[in-house]
């Protein structure tokens, strides 16, 4: 397990800076400010994780860019999400694999919430499903992990903001390392 978490934090460190058209922020610092935004909220050490790593699927991905430009949904919610799986327990993986399915499912119950919503956010809105039915949204919410889904979304939606401090690339790995080991 310890070389998994090594290989996230190379991960990060590789690709780390990469960024999505539109957002202001590098991936790293999209999932420190994540992060940092479930820390302040008092989530658990492991919904903690999935904040930071909720993205993993983008660094994961072969594909280059910002593939909602071009009309591409690299569906990376379950291919970081299946990768975490094997890794972390349920706690860690299912808020990651379920937070584009909040973010549909907030689309379709809170009206303002999608003024809220960057516009990278609005195209992979489309590409991912759009609003969900009502037997979606049933579904949805009465899965065990769909409040932590919904906090999670919340805080990747807070959490692309260019005037946040971050510290140094190597604190902030380390920080991530840390709480992943915690969460084994």
């Amino acid at each position: 397990m310890e070389t998994s978490i090594l290989k996230i934090s190379e991960l990060y460190r590789d690709k780390g800076d990469l960024h999505y058209d539109g957002e202001g922020v590098s991936q790293l610092a999209h999932a420190w400010q994540c992060g940092q935004l479930s820390k302040k909220e008092g989530a658990s050490s492991k919904l903690q994780l999935a904040s930071w790593l909720h993205d993993i699927g983008h660094l994961l991905s072969k594909k280059e860019g910002t593939p909602t430009t071009y009309g591409y949904d690299d569906r990376h919610e379950l291919m970081g999400g299946n990768y975490l799986t094997q890794i972390f327990s349920g706690e860690v993986a299912q808020p990651v694999l379920m937070h584009v399915l909040a973010k549909r499912y907030l689309v379709t119950t809170d009206p303002e919430y999608r003024q809220s919503l960057s516009p990278d956010a609005i195209r992979s809105l489309a590409l991912q499903g759009g609003d969900m039915s009502k037997e979606e949204c049933e579904l949805f919410i009465s899965h065990s992990f769909a409040v932590d889904a919904i906090a999670l979304r919340r805080w990747d939606d807070l959490g692309k903001n260019p005037q946040w401090n971050m510290p140094s690339k190597d604190e902030v790995i380390n920080e991530l390392t840390h709480l992943a080991e915690e969460c084994l």
